[in-house]
């Protein structure tokens, strides 16, 4: 006997809804009906006790039970049993008018992977959403979003979207809690998948009890969790300005002090150039490292500058720089050492014999580091090179 594939699966999350489930579950109803869709509606229940399981069978929904708690699991655990070519989610609260999701299959039909509905773009209805988060916290991170990911999406945190399951399983998506809304996007633009949008209607909660959503928490985890996918703009580009403008620092003042007008930089300029240029380094190697476990979790594709240059790296070119870069370092506050002992380890005049140590720290510290990150690139790259 073989099993029904609908074309459409509706998937609703669901704790506690019973509110409002069934409003949305005819809605939903309605849009099959009007559409004259081949669906499957899933209520992926995390745990209720009002009973909205019996509510959501009720409807003729098929009930989905998953243990595990939060939103993305929810999710991912109706996603899961869904059989349907494409997966509709959505939240239970009435919040979204599920009748406008069938220009959401129409985009899949039409080829797009992932359709997000934009209510920054439809229409939010007075009392739909707190102020902070419609003139704040969805237009900031959305804006971040836009600016990490390069990719148009307008509302990255609605929570009415659909998806294919082909692409659905391409992006490997475990994130638990509500940074799952995140997780999807960035993944989709990492991959370049084909994205649309759909203007839709934001209308208030219809629940009488406070919503699950924190929004000083989650807005947090939203925006930590694109951060931590964004090793570029955290870490490689700040690192690589504070490495250049160290190195400058370092370059300049290695052969004396040096006058910009009445203001002089000397020995003391020298010391924060070599913090910069040894923080700016390990932020540098950082993001590195960091791009080269997100290819290998299978995040993201590799930047093509990062792929050619993976390819001439292996761990024995690294120990070579590491170890030239930490004996040029040592060699110099070893002269220095030298130099010292032969006044007979006396007073000495920092603003002279200071500075080849300081040059040698800072070469020696960069060695060091590079024989370290050798050896984390090499163990992050060992199944992407086998």
């Amino acid at each position: 006997m073989t099993t029904h594939m609908p074309e459409v699966s509706f998937v609703l999350p669901c704790l506690d809804e019973a509110e409002t489930l069934p409003a949305c579950l005819r809605a939903i109803r309605e849009a099959i009906e009007t559409g004259g869709l081949d669906a499957e509606i899933i209520v992926a229940d995390n745990g209720s006790t009002d009973g909205s399981q019996a509510i959501a069978e009720q409807h003729g929904a098929r009930v989905v039970d998953v243990a595990e708690r939060g939103y993305g699991n929810a999710l991912m655990g109706g996603f899961e049993a869904a059989r349907g070519r494409f997966l509709i989610m959505g939240d239970a609260d009435e919040s979204y008018d599920f009748r406008e999701s069938l220009p959401m299959v129409e985009a899949l039909r039409d080829g797009a992977d992932m359709v997000m509905g934009s209510r920054l773009r439809g229409r939010i209805e007075p009392g739909a959403m707190p102020w902070l988060h419609r003139w704040l916290g969805n237009p900031v991170l959305s804006f971040v979003g836009r600016l990490l990911f390069r990719t148009p999406v307008s509302d990255f945190h609605c929570g009415m979207r659909a998806i294919t399951r082909a692409a659905l399983h391409d992006l490997g998506l475990r994130t638990a809690g509500m940074e799952f809304a995140s997780e999807m996007v960035v993944k989709a633009a990492a991959r370049g998948l084909q994205i649309a949008e759909v203007p839709i209607t934001l209308h208030p909660d219809g629940r009488s009890r406070p919503p699950h959503l924190r929004t000083w928490r989650d807005g947090w985890r939203h925006l930590r969790f694109m951060m931590v996918l964004s090793p570029r703009w955290t870490l490689f580009v700040p690192g690589l300005l504070l490495t250049l403008v160290g190195v400058l620092g370092v370059a300049a003042l290695s052969l004396g002090p040096v006058a910009v007008g009445d203001v002089v930089f000397d020995i003391h300029t020298m010391v924060v150039a070599s913090l910069l240029v040894v923080v700016g380094y390990q932020a540098v190697g950082a993001a590195v490292a960091a791009r080269i476990f997100a290819v290998e979790e299978e995040i993201g594709p590799a930047a093509p500058w990062m792929q050619r240059a993976y390819n001439h790296f292996s761990l024995e070119r690294g120990i070579l720089g590491g170890v030239i870069l930490t004996l040029l370092g040592g060699g110099l506050i070893g002269t220095a050492a030298f130099g010292w002992a032969e006044t007979g380890f006396g007073e000495l005049d920092p603003r002279i014999t200071l500075r080849p140590v300081i040059l040698g720290a800072t070469l020696a510290a960069v060695g060091m580091q590079t024989l370290a990150l050798s050896f984390v690139y090499s163990m992050l790259g060992i199944r992407r090179k086998r």
